[in-house]
């Protein structure tokens, strides 16, 4: 368990949280994956060294034993929340913990078994809030309904992933259920999003941004339709730091991209909203 920089990653009392990951790697296979980056580079020789268990091969192109990023399970990981031994985390106060940011809980090559085992160990926290985020939304209602304690999300990039997602998370079960649209590569379309937001979806939170090294930026048009579709039905929009210079040099006039404050020229401040139900 490690604190993270991730924004919208917080504690309930608004400080900055935590990641935790009892599972790495994954083979969804997303040119953009910062976690495969990472695992290639700085975590290369750690997560070749210990290994952890590896899942069943899934390609045969794909050689486990080579691959920092092939899916692994640290389960001696699980006990990072439960435990008083030396070397471990044990929380009291209610954290936020982002959960397998080096993986997807729910992708492609992550057995469910392993999935189902973290998830036990959420419902025996019910002090903490878990972030769930994932690029597989069909593999969520596996896990419906979730605890209460979940915030449970998708990513999408475009039009197309983000209607994926909105089916997936349609029929899931989740106290809080949210999309992040990181990066934004594409148009969405606000008239039909807020159609699928006020459609019994459930959503109530979305988080945008861009795609960085190589930076990406979206265009404002795209940026400003998803928060005007959020507005009107209601959804707390977060927008990331990375989007500041484009928001900066093309929204500055717009409102509805800054926190609320009595002089914006002396502080300017994106909005950056979550919903404080847990």
């Amino acid at each position: 368990m490690n604190k993270t920089q991730i924004e919208w990653a917080l504690n309930p009392d608004g400080t900055p949280g935590y990641t935790w990951n009892p599972i790495t790697g994954c083979l969804n296979g997303c040119e953009y994956c910062y976690a495969r980056k990472l695992a290639n580079t700085r975590l290369f020789k750690r997560y070749l060294d210990e290994r952890g268990i590896l899942a069943p091969e899934w390609d045969g192109d794909i050689s486990s034993q080579i691959d920092p990023f092939y899916p692994r399970f640290w389960e001696d990981r699980l006990l990072d929340l439960k435990t008083k031994k030396p070397g471990r985390h044990i929380f009291h106060k209610p954290r936020g913990i982002f959960v397998c940011d080096m993986s997807d809980l729910f992708g492609i090559g992550v057995p469910t078994e392993w999935t189902g085992k973290v998830m036990d160990t959420i419902k025996e926290c019910p002090q903490h809030r878990f972030y769930l985020l994932t690029k597989q939304p069909q593999n969520l209602i596996k896990f419906s309904p979730f605890p209460d304690n979940c915030y449970v999300g998708i990513t999408a990039t475009d039009a197309q992933s983000c209607l994926s997602g909105l089916r997936g998370l349609e029929e899931v079960g989740a106290h809080v259920k949210f999309i992040s649209f990181e990066p934004l590569l594409g148009h969405i379309g606000g008239l039909w999003l807020e159609d699928w937001l006020k459609s019994g979806t459930g959503i109530s939170w979305v988080i945008l941004g861009s795609q960085t090294k190589p930076t990406a930026m979206p265009k404002i048009e795209w940026v400003q339709e998803i928060v005007e579709a959020a507005d009107k039905v209601g959804v707390k929009v977060f927008l990331k730091h990375n989007l500041y210079p484009l928001i900066l040099k093309e929204g500055w006039a717009n409102d509805i991209f800054w926190r609320p404050q009595p002089n914006r020229l002396l502080d300017s401040e994106l909005r950056q909203e979550i919903p404080n139900t847990h």
